[in-house]
């Protein structure tokens, strides 16, 4: 099901995947380089559903624009701020993990508590700008009394699996998975102990045990 969603900054798009007896909402945006349709998105969007998991990828404005850079964060915010009242409308009650990929996993953590999401998912978090780790982002991932799920390659360049769960170390409710052998995007070499599917599973099993976790708790 595809919905137009109107903004007081133009029109953005959720794409759901409704599962038949869902137990619980996950509601992803995309990163600043890509759409809904990267490869972590679509395997969740594919695969939650059987598990009981409606799949909620939401399209920001620029893209449904047709624009290719994305705004500031404080527009990208403010999009996501004003669709979440139909998304709680679709969720019916259910739950809602709210989540993304790189800037997109951004937008959640900084919005969770004004959504009332009671998880967040971070696919490839984007600690710092490539290249410069003094730029951290830690703080955004760093929510109190909110369970928070990462999903990060080791090669990462935005911040390696290993260096995010160093930072977070000793924060509770943070969870930290790597992909062995995963860039940004969660590409993998020929050499990686992962190939495209390996980290397609790693990511729906991981995605599935936090918000299943969640709902039964």
């Amino acid at each position: 099901m595809d919905l137009s969603v109107p903004t007081s900054l133009g029109d953005s798009r959720l794409v759901v995947d409704e599962a038949a007896d869902a137990r619980a909402v996950l509601w992803l945006g995309h990163g600043a380089g890509g759409g809904i349709g990267a490869a972590d998105l679509a395997a969740l969007a594919s695969r939650l559903p059987r598990l009981g998991i409606t799949v909620v990828r939401y399209e920001q404005l620029w893209r449904v624009a047709g624009r290719k850079v994305a705004p500031r964060p404080v527009a990208l915010d403010a999009a996501w701020l004003e669709t979440a009242p139909l998304v709680a409308e679709l969720a019916g009650g259910r739950p809602i993990i709210a989540g993304g990929r790189s800037a997109g996993a951004r937008v959640a953590c900084r919005t969770a508590s004004a959504v009332h999401a009671v998880g967040v998912v971070c696919l490839a978090f984007p600690l710092h700008p490539p290249g410069r780790p003094e730029k951290s982002r830690l703080a955004e991932l760093l929510l109190p009394n909110l369970p928070v799920l990462v999903v990060q390659g080791d090669r990462d360049t935005f911040g390696s699996a290993a260096l995010v769960a160093d930072e977070v170390r000793g924060q509770a409710g943070i969870r930290v998975v790597e992909a062995g052998g995963a860039d940004h995007g969660m590409r993998v070499r020929a050499s990686s102990p992962l190939d495209a599917e390996g980290v397609a599973t790693l990511v729906v099993g991981a995605v599935a045990e936090f918000v299943l976790g969640l709902v039964r708790t």
